[in-house]
This record gives structure tokens, sequence and C-alpha cells, in this order.
């Protein structure tokens, strides 16, 4: 159970993180809530909401966020991301970046 005005998720590795519902709403939780749902489906088959990156990569982008960085460093930060790819049959992996 989250604290108030939280919001639980995990990430891949499986690390827990209360994150306050207002940054649930920004651009960069928004895109990775678009690829936990490509990746996973929104939530998992226990109910959980599992981010497509790592514990290191959801603290940083909780950081970001904390200390209130401007949408430049965000939009910085989401083109460095690369979207995962899935291609039936494939031993090459396969990635795309994000057109911010």
């Amino acid at each position: 159970m989250a604290s108030k005005g939280h919001c639980v998720v995990y990430s891949a590795d499986g690390r827990r993180f209360q994150v306050p519902l207002a940054y649930l709403g920004t651009v960069v939780f928004g895109e990775l809530l678009m690829l936990s749902q490509e990746e996973f489906g929104f939530a998992s088959d226990d109910g959980k909401i599992t981010l497509p990156c790592d514990a290191a990569v959801v603290e940083y982008v909780v950081s970001l966020l904390r200390r209130d960085a401007s949408e430049e460093v965000l939009r910085v930060f989401l083109s460095s991301m690369v979207r995962p790819c899935h291609i039936v049959n494939s031993v090459a992996p396969c990635s795309q970046q994000l057109a911010y």
C-alpha cells in the first residue's frame, strides 16, 4: 500500500518505489508509463506497474523531478532513452531512439 499522495511502481529489476502522484503527470513519467504498457501491459499479472528500466534510472528520474529540472533537461534525458523493439525470430537487438 502506498503512502497518501503516492503511487507504487517497480523497476525492471524488482525494486519498489513510492512516487508522488504529481510526478505521474510529467512528460518523463508519462513516457515511462507508456513504455511500461508496451513492454509489460500496463500492470503485470500480479497488478504491479513495472517500469522498463532499472532502479538507477528510476532514482535518477525521481531526482530530476525532485530538483524541478528544466523541460530542456528532461527532454535530453528522454532523447537518451532507447525504446525497446520486439522482433520475432531475431537474434540482433533492435532499438529506436525516442523522438524529442
